[in-house]
């Protein structure tokens, strides 16, 4: 913990918890809404082959799990922990050009 702590700069203990919670709550909620966005959509598992109905949910959990992410690090006062997270994945996947898009140049 003390290393995890050290690496990304949380200050306290509380700091941590209030991260954890919101990657529990952002996983969650992201799986729980994936599903009717899909169907909203028209993608079931009656409509598509099973394989690439669970690749579709997959794939859609992500931009649902990002948005989700930065919003609840804002809602619970972590913006900044969680926008940095969120930028360094994303170059790290090669999506650099997405944080662009809101970085001031």
């Amino acid at each position: 913990m003390a290393s995890f702590k050290e690496r990304y700069h949380i200050t306290s203990n509380w700091q941590y918890a209030v991260i954890l919670l919101v990657f529990a709550l952002t996983g969650s909620t992201a799986a729980y809404v994936a599903k009717p966005l899909l169907a909203w959509v028209g993608i079931t598992r009656e409509t598509v082959p099973v394989g690439l109905y669970y690749f579709i949910y997959f794939v859609g959990i992500f931009p649902v799990y990002q948005v989700l992410l930065v919003g609840y690090g804002f809602l619970f006062g972590q913006f900044k922990f969680f926008w940095a997270f969120e930028k360094k994945m994303l170059r790290g996947m090669k999506l650099g050009f997405l944080v662009d898009l809101f970085e001031k140049k």
